[in-house]
């Protein structure tokens, strides 16, 4: 179906979701938000097939890896979460934001599997990603709800995100083939979660600190990996008739 070329869309929105919900309740529970949206839906794409790679039945192994990994996120960031004045539809958005983006990913993998090129499906993504942020930004301005402002200063670096995002959709694309959504997806936070320590070592924030809570988190977090059973994670393919 041609309408799962504009999978870059749902990228498009996650960004959207995520620049107006994190001020609202903080990166700590939007993270958490996200990630529980993101592997509730890894379950269900995985269940229907939706990467092109075949089915995976949903067992309790792989409920347990889930709830754990979810549980693991909460712990990690249980010292930055301030509950005051909490929104509870800005939780909500947090929760969709991450089911957006298991769809997508599931998405590319279906797309990579036609595509055989898993930069033409990063470059497909950044295309339609890009053009709808464009057009919601331009309807946002007509209706006065923002305002065009000058780019930030600061290094060169801080520009280097959507490069970054080029490579990590077109490995995903190929990942959730062979892997599944929902293995992709704890794997992909257990290196969140170390990257944010290697972050706080290397060049930490005034005030932040290395917490127990974050490398509880990171241990809880490969221990979902093991529960959910990486020998047994690989998608089996359906066979194409002749």
């Amino acid at each position: 179906a041609k309408w799962k070329l504009f999978a870059g869309t749902l990228g498009g929105s996650f960004v959207a979701i995520q620049t107006q919900i994190v001020p609202l309740i903080g990166v700590a529970i939007y993270s958490v938000a996200s990630i529980a949206g993101q592997t509730v839906t890894s379950l269900i794409v995985d269940r229907i097939g939706l990467t092109g790679g075949g089915k995976k039945l949903i067992n309790r192994r792989r409920i347990a890896a889930a709830i754990l990994t979810v549980i693991a996120v909460v712990v990690s960031v249980a010292d930055r979460i301030d509950a005051r004045n909490l929104s509870i539809f800005a939780v909500f958005a947090g929760c969709i934001a991450g089911v957006i983006v298991g769809i997508q990913r599931a998405l590319n993998g279906q797309i990579n599997e036609f595509s055989h090129q898993s930069f033409t499906t990063s470059l497909l993504n950044f295309i339609t990603g890009t053009t709808f942020l464009g057009l919601l930004i331009l309807l946002a301005v007509a209706t006065k709800y923002t305002h065009f402002v000058a780019l930030p200063s600061g290094p060169w670096w801080i520009y280097s995100g959507g490069a970054i995002g080029v490579v990590y959709i077109a490995f995903t694309s190929t990942i959730v083939q062979h892997l599944g959504v929902l293995t992709f997806t704890l794997f992909s936070v257990g290196g969140q979660l170390v990257g944010s320590l290697i972050i706080d070592l290397v060049a930490p924030t005034n005030g932040v600190h290395i917490s127990a809570y974050l490398i509880t988190g990171i241990v809880m977090t490969y221990a979902g990996v093991i529960a959910g059973g990486v020998s047994s994670s690989r998608v089996r393919k359906p066979e194409r008739r002749k």
